[in-house]
């Protein structure tokens, strides 16, 4: 017998008004798709009841494509056209991506775009997005053959420290596939809000979240329906991929192989991955494989010795989580559980690692694998509209690094910095450095450094149509918008005469493997180093912009200086130069204030005469009081 869903008016959206919303997970290792029935987010399987779609994808001669576990089955055989991993290649330059030479793919750089990375394959040169579009393509087919109908949206969940070209690319890679993008949501969020929702969870929580090719660790306060992430952390190039690969490096190590071939390297890739996945729950695990040059690998991996040539990745993770909770000015005490996010934190040695730095057991009762597609439908569809009766919280998550645009003298100046709320506007005013300045350059940056040079350059546009003035009268004000995607856009205005420019930050790649995590890294290893060289350089501008003013009232009042006193003042104006090309910021303030004492006497015969102009001719009754 069939049961009708009742409710008061107003209560749910009526049934015929429900809208079709998902949340994905796009994986490293495998991918997920989960909506909201009946009140409760559940993971949709395929047609054979499996959850897990492998983040796989295979092309062929013909223009055919294979995705998920078909796909996977051809990983070993034809390893050139089958494509694993390919998050860790998403708005990535070939530069960028570590132990390039080790893999079988034919890396390209795509014409009219230096630095961004395609893959050759028998099919043609295909791009990340591409081939994230197919993975997408399936799981949002399977979900609307589950669901019965289209797609209102999706939510896509995303690495917390993926950068703007990473979270850009993840965006078109959906809207390749035919979903509308409702939110891109940063995976240890989405996790906290499954667990939250379903454990009535409150208090300060970590999410730990260890997966195939990324590590995020982020610190959130849960209270009363409120997710609010207090600090984030990580590393967008390490995960479960880097622990296979220890083991693989461990095997031909131990078996004495010559070099391999790209097939033998994939197959014993796979048989590491077998390895690492068995001593989950085993103590011991056989590696046997036949290569194509007639060589047998017969060995036995214990988990003693796993945990030894892993200690290193494991430490990098405990390093980041220490880092962000020094950002959240938290202790590990303060932390009332800790949720473990992604199919590599069940590997025991992480398990161990995390529970003794908490000092706790961590939290394991939702499954690691779906728990961010569980969250993600939770949020997609609030989203979409579906709001049951009594269904009311708020999600406020946070940028990773620090926004802002360079000054005179190379200097970083922060507009958004880094775990501010998200989405955030942020504006500040500037002004021109010559006089008769017509235009103006923007260059907004990433990172956390005092200086440009050390940050990542994001975008660069002009302001033009700047009223010429004298330096330091006009008004621009540039202001930094991060939606709730974390994506960015810039505009600049001058407010006189009401020009405007603005920019979507598009960068054609992201960052590399160490420069998020370097960055913050550096910020608190150069912090000393970094407050000299910025007030180096602040001196240094503020000396070059005292050398320009005496310069220019010289060139028109020079008349009114004796010979001697002009020979003072260019005196100065020497020694000044001279230590400007030093770091000896005392010299330069030292030079400053000697070239300002000696001009003093000129800069009141100047103000005299510009008000013996201004007088000239008029009857002081006249004068307005």
């Amino acid at each position: 017998m069939a049961l009708l869903q009742i409710a008061e008016p107003g209560e749910s959206t009526a049934p015929h008004e429900h809208r079709l919303a998902v949340g994905i997970d796009l994986g490293t290792t495998n991918s997920l798709v989960a909506t909201v029935r009946s009140g409760m987010a559940v993971v949709l399987s395929d047609d054979q009841g499996r959850p897990l779609l492998p983040s796989v994808v295979s092309f062929d001669a013909q223009g055919l494509r294979a995705v998920g576990f078909e796909a996977q089955a051809k990983q070993s055989v034809d390893p050139k056209n089958t494509i694993v991993s390919v998050k860790r290649f998403m708005g990535r330059g070939v530069k960028d991506i570590a132990h390039i030479e080790t893999m079988p793919y034919d890396f390209v750089d795509a014409a009219g775009a230096p630095g961004m990375v395609k893959l050759r394959t028998a099919a043609g040169v295909k791009s990340p997005v591409e081939i994230s579009a197919d993975i997408l393509k399936v799981l949002k087919d399977r979900a609307e053959a589950s669901l019965g109908g289209q797609l209102t949206g999706a939510v896509i969940t995303v690495p917390a420290y993926f950068d703007d070209a990473q979270r850009q690319a993840t965006k078109d890679a959906a809207r390749l596939a035919g979903l509308n993008v409702l939110r891109l949501l940063n995976e240890p969020t989405a996790a906290a809000i499954a667990y939250g929702l379903d454990n009535g969870a409150e208090g300060i929580y970590a999410v730990f979240d260890l997966g195939g090719g990324t590590f995020d660790i982020s610190i959130l306060r849960l209270a009363r329906g409120i997710f609010e992430v207090l600090a984030t952390g990580g590393d967008s190039a390490l995960g479960g991929d880097d622990f296979d690969q220890r083991v693989f490096c461990w095997i031909i190590e131990e078996a004495a192989l010559a070099p391999l071939s790209a097939s033998d390297a994939r197959l014993l890739l796979t048989r590491a991955r077998e390895a690492k996945e068995h001593l989950t729950v085993h103590g011991e695990a056989p590696i046997t494989a036949r290569l194509a040059s007639g060589e047998y690998v017969d060995l036995h991996l214990t988990s003693e010795k796993f945990a030894e040539i892993s200690g290193t990745l494991v430490q990098k993770t405990l390093a980041a989580t220490r880092r962000t909770l020094r950002d959240a000015g938290l202790t590990t005490a303060e932390v009332k559980g800790v949720i473990m996010v992604g199919g590599a934190t069940r590997m025991p040695q992480v398990q161990h690692a995390v529970g003794k730095l908490f000092g706790q057991e961590p939290l394991n009762n939702l499954d690691p694998d779906k728990v961010v597609a569980l969250g993600a439908a939770t949020q997609a569809n609030l989203l979409a509209g579906n709001r049951a009766a009594g269904e009311d919280w708020l999600l406020l998550d946070v940028i990773p690094l620090s926004l802002g645009l360079e000054t005179m003298g190379g200097l970083c100046e922060k507009i958004i910095v880094r775990n501010s709320t998200i989405p955030v506007a942020r504006a500040q005013e500037f002004t021109t450095f010559k006089d008769g300045q017509t235009a103006m350059m923007i260059h907004v940056v990433q990172g956390e450094r005092e200086l440009v040079a050390d940050c990542r350059s994001l975008a660069r546009f002009e302001l033009r149509g700047i009223p010429p003035m004298v330096a330091g009268a006009a008004r621009i004000r540039v202001t930094f918008q991060v939606d709730a995607d974390g994506l960015l856009s810039v505009a600049a205005r001058e407010q006189t005469a009401g020009v405007e420019a603005r920019v979507e930050v598009k960068p054609s790649y992201g960052l590399s493997d160490d420069e998020i995590t370097g960055m913050l890294k550096d910020s608190y290893t150069h912090a000393s180093d970094d407050a000299f060289r910025r007030a180096l350089r602040e001196a240094q501008v503020e000396a070059q912009r005292l050398l320009e003013a005496v310069t220019s009232a010289l060139v028109e009042d020079a008349a009114l200086l004796s010979a001697d006193e002009r020979e003072e003042i260019d005196a100065g104006m020497l020694q000044l130069r001279s230590v400007l090309v030093g770091d000896d910021r005392l010299a330069i303030d030292a030079a400053m204030g000697h070239l300002s004492e000696v001009t003093a006497e000129f800069a009141a015969r100047r103000m005299n005469q510009s008000v013996g102009r201004a007088l000239a001719g008029k009857n002081i009754a006249e004068l307005p009081i």
